[in-house]
């Protein structure tokens, strides 16, 4: 373990002996951080955080700071994080709250720019990027492969799916499907994410059907009923995007009257 002389590190974290911690961090007493995980200057990582393996993060992070929410009363809410994520500079991840479930939760593998906030009770999946003061208001959930252009603010509760993008300064209100590309204020919807869907790999039939989705939710009139009966029968017509089909029915199933999606 190399921890430098002017840290603060509290003897009841469990700390692995591979971990890197720089000049005058600061790690609280219910800390636990995994191999391999460097922690830059002046970063301050307390609360009931858990931190896996391989990530690195930059100095003046705060993470596991209680949530920003007047009705939290010292509860031991947590915030967990998986492995291989890059934290930048000034970034702000908040435990959760008991109204939310207790837990704020980042996956592996995500891409985190600096000044991104991460409010109580979000859930980041895995292979995202957040570019610089990208906001998630609380009990947010972001998909994996997402990509949040910079300055993108997320209102409370809103869901982005897997593989979604956002352009600079979007302000989402409504849940955005996934695949979609969005852009304003509020964000409407633009497009699909194709160029993504190709460099990871999608095929030429999985991408059409992406486009079929696409076609059924934003350019024919139909009702969001319609729509999602259209998508419905995609996966027979093209067997390879099944999961593609199914993993925009399962959005959709959920989204909230109320809020509904971005137009």
């Amino acid at each position: 373990m190399a921890i430098h002389p002017t840290a603060i590190v509290d003897p009841g974290a469990e700390i692995d002996g591979s971990v890197e911690i720089g000049p005058y961090a600061v790690i609280g007493p219910h800390v636990r951080i995994g191999a391999g995980t460097t922690v830059g200057p002046h970063a301050v990582i307390e609360g009931h955080t858990t931190i896996g393996r391989d990530n690195r993060i930059f100095q003046f992070a705060s993470l596991g700071g209680i949530p920003q929410d007047k009705k939290y009363a010292g509860e031991p809410c947590e915030l967990v994080i998986g492995d291989r994520n890059t934290i930048r500079e000034f970034t702000t991840f908040n435990i959760g709250s008991p109204g939310g479930g207790g837990v704020t939760r980042v996956g592996n593998d995500n891409w985190l720019m600096a000044y991104v906030h991460l409010a109580h009770d979000c859930i980041v999946g895995n292979n995202t990027i957040f570019a610089n003061n990208s906001q998630l208001a609380g009990h947010v959930e972001v998909g994996d492969w997402v990509i949040l252009g910079g300055f993108t603010v997320v209102h409370q509760f809103v869901r982005i799916g897997a593989h979604a993008m956002t352009a600079m300064c979007s302000l989402l209100f409504a849940d955005q499907p996934p695949f979609v590309m969005s852009q304003g204020q509020p964000a409407q919807a633009r497009s699909m994410n194709f160029e993504g869907l190709r460099r990871r790999g999608f095929s030429p039939a999985r991408i059409a059907a992406v486009k079929a989705m696409h076609k059924a939710l934003y350019r024919d009139g139909l009702t969001f009923d319609e729509a999602k009966g259209r998508i419905g029968t995609l996966a027979q017509a093209t067997p390879d995007a099944a999961g593609d089909v199914q993993l925009m029915l399962d959005f959709l199933g959920r989204v909230s009257p109320q809020r509904g999606i971005v137009r």
